[in-house]
């Protein structure tokens, strides 16, 4: 893909698969707004952009600070008038257990940044995406949504609010020029897999940098 002259935006962005999604297509062109909370990663991610060439914004940003949303939004018109592509990456598993067990605040903090933080974002970066020629949005889901595995309640939940929530946003923008898809990445080497499964034999899971170069696909 030849993504010169295009803007990304990518959440989650300083480890795992945000952060492979986010240095493919910096390869590939873009310029890209990497977005996380941890400045070390974002730093390291720029280190690796730059020595292959391409170009990042660094973003430390809390995506439970919704108004920061609204601003980075704000910043982005202020500075490119547009975004071409955004993935929404960042994501957190909170506590495995039954639900009746869930506590609220732990509840609650799942949905706000699985299902709030993304919705905060197609609303803050909706006007920039119809604003390019191609808009691009793709968001991350996973197979748990469905599946209604025990103690996966709080974490399932979320991603089936965020998957009807893309799909309803997709349906309306189904006559634009702006595109929205789902991309379940499937069983990955990642640190919220192993908080999850921490015994699991992680040698036949795939590498976030196979996965970024999927959403690069995807994308194309």
């Amino acid at each position: 893909m030849d993504l010169n002259g295009k803007l990304a935006l990518v959440t989650g962005a300083s480890r795992g698969i945000g952060y492979h999604t986010a240095l493919s297509l910096a390869k590939a062109g873009a310029h890209v707004i990497c977005l996380a909370r941890t400045v070390g990663g974002l730093e390291e991610l720029d280190d690796e952009i730059q020595a292959a060439g391409g170009q990042a914004t660094l973003v430390p940003l809390d995506l439970l600070d919704f108004d920061a949303i609204d601003r980075l939004g704000a910043s982005i018109y202020e500075r490119w008038g547009k975004l071409d592509i955004l993935v929404g990456n960042a994501g957190m598993l909170g506590s495995l257990s039954p639900i009746e067990h869930l506590e609220p605040k732990s509840f609650e903090k799942v949905f706000a940044l699985n299902v709030t933080a993304n919705w905060r974002l197609m609303r803050s970066m909706s006007p920039l995406l119809r604003g390019a020629d191609r808009g691009q949005a793709l968001f991350m889901t996973s197979s748990i949504a469905k599946d209604n595995k025990p103690f996966w309640g709080g974490y399932a939940a979320s991603h089936a609010a965020l998957q009807a929530l893309v799909e309803t946003w997709a349906a309306e923008n189904s006559k634009t020029n702006l595109s929205i898809t789902l991309f379940d990445p499937g069983p990955t080497e990642t640190a919220l897999r192993a908080s999850a499964m921490p015994g699991e034999d992680r040698a036949n899971l795939c590498h976030p940098s196979e996965i970024g170069k999927k959403i690069l696909t995807e994308l194309g």
